[in-house]
């Protein structure tokens, strides 16, 4: 079943001492949460985390696409890109995003799922290791979950890595990290696809894997 009547909101979220923006989109009797926690100088906006995002909609999970740096943050890391490679912010601010989601009046009584892309990928997967009672299933896409470090010894939620086939470097990491999580992992490499997953089809099953992730552990 697809759910069309979806609403969508923006909201200012405090985490710390700064104030992060996030668009919020809730559809109609939704049984789960999943937190997008963006890397590599993207945000928000990102068209291929949008497209998820909406297949996660549809499949009626509330998505919360979130900045983690703050506008001035993000104008800094395009100049030095020193924050986006700094894992523990931006696992902190995931994880100030888990505890948000657990008291939001949309949110609070839903099962948590983190998004995690490139650098963001590391930030879920140590977000998921601090909140192991609250996060209950993390999904990589094109991620460096090797930039996890320890913490991937921590993780005990069911962990989906999804890779593109081109992308061999990124696989070789990912299956470093696949040996280190401590919890249930699968790796799913999509054939022909490179980083960006930008060939036709190949966001299509990135988001098809998600949703039955989310979808059997949420």
């Amino acid at each position: 079943m697809t759910i069309t009547n979806i609403a969508e909101e923006s909201v200012r979220i405090p985490v710390g001492d700064v104030v992060l923006n996030a668009d919020v989109a809730t559809p109609g009797e939704p049984h789960g949460v999943v937190l997008f926690a963006h890397g590599s100088g993207s945000g928000r906006h990102s068209p291929r985390n949008r497209y998820v995002a909406a297949q996660l909609q549809a499949a009626g999970l509330v998505t919360v696409l979130a900045d983690l740096l703050t506008e001035e943050e993000e104008e800094r890391d395009a100049v030095t890109a020193e924050l986006r490679f700094d894992i523990g912010l931006l696992a902190e601010r995931v994880a100030a995003l888990t505890d948000w989601a657990g008291t939001d009046p949309r949110t609070g009584n839903l099962a948590v799922g983190l998004f995690g892309a490139s650098t963001g990928a590391a930030a879920a997967l140590v977000a998921a290791a601090r909140r192991p009672a609250a996060v209950r299933s993390v999904v990589s896409r094109g991620g460096r979950p090797d930039l996890a470090g320890d913490a991937l010894a921590e993780v005990r939620q069911p962990t989906l890595l999804i890779v593109g086939g081109d992308d061999s470097v990124v696989i070789d990491l990912n299956r470093w990290a696949e040996r280190h999580l401590a919890g249930e992992v699968r790796l799913e490499i999509v054939p022909g696809a490179s980083h960006l997953f930008a060939e036709p089809g190949a966001l299509e099953q990135v988001a098809r894997l998600a949703t039955d992730w989310f979808g059997t552990h949420l």
